[in-house]
């Protein structure tokens, strides 16, 4: 069931997104993810090639003055260019099921859960992948790929704990957003040849779980 707070048939939204670009990834696992439990969001996805530096052209600039992805694109045209914003906004108007969280305490202790890997794992690796082997052709820094991989062996280190006891996803029975935000940052990290900055045993094996779902097999790639 999909209980919608608008008629899902009387709009579809433009969402501007690019594959491997980990918070494109992340708002494209949340779609994928709500569709598999019986709510399809009606979406039509744009590529903006980042590769050959659509990101920067007239066009995307006027959606979002910082080029960044992804943008949504509402009906009156304006747009959203956070990708947690995103998907909240669509949470809001698709509630059921829910990839947040059912109760107050379950929806604050999922956000600080998604919030912690977001700033912690996706950020931290992509900014080492881009201090690395950019492949938008950002200069090698390795002082800042060091200290971003320091940042996320933290992070990485206190998840795998977390992981310890066995769950399947990451905050617990469902998939929630938490493992959305791990799933893309990590799927960024070997597409840019990185290798995880220490060894962590319960999130490999999440990591393999994950990846092995149906529902995200054309999401992630690698």
């Amino acid at each position: 069931m999909c209980p919608a707070r608008i008629n899902a048939a009387e709009t579809t939204r433009k969402l501007y997104t690019f594959p491997i670009a980990p918070n494109p990834t992340k708002v494209r696992l949340y779609l994928a993810e709500k569709q598999a439990a019986g709510c399809a969001i009606p979406v039509e996805m744009i590529e903006v090639h980042l590769g050959k530096g659509a990101h920067k052209s007239e066009a995307h600039l006027a959606r979002n003055p910082f080029g960044t992805l992804p943008v949504l694109e509402l009906d009156d045209g304006r747009f959203i260019t956070e990708s947690l914003a995103i998907i909240e906004y669509l949470e809001e108007l698709n509630p059921e099921p829910s990839m947040i969280g059912g109760t107050p305490d379950d929806k604050a202790l999922v956000r600080s859960l998604e919030r912690t890997l977001d700033l912690g794992v996706l950020i931290s690796l992509g900014r080492a992948v881009h201090a690395t082997k950019s492949p938008i052709g950002h200069p090698p820094n390795p002082p800042v790929a060091e200290a971003e991989l320091g940042r996320a062996r933290e992070v990485l280190t206190w998840i795998d704990g977390l992981l310890a006891d066995g769950r399947p996803f990451v905050a617990g029975d469902h998939p929630t957003i938490a493992d959305f935000t791990l799933a893309a940052g990590l799927q960024f990290a070997r597409f840019g040849g990185l290798a995880l900055p220490g060894t962590f045993p319960n999130v490999e094996r999440w990591d393999t779980a994950y990846r092995a779902r149906d529902v995200v097999q054309t999401i992630l790639i690698g």
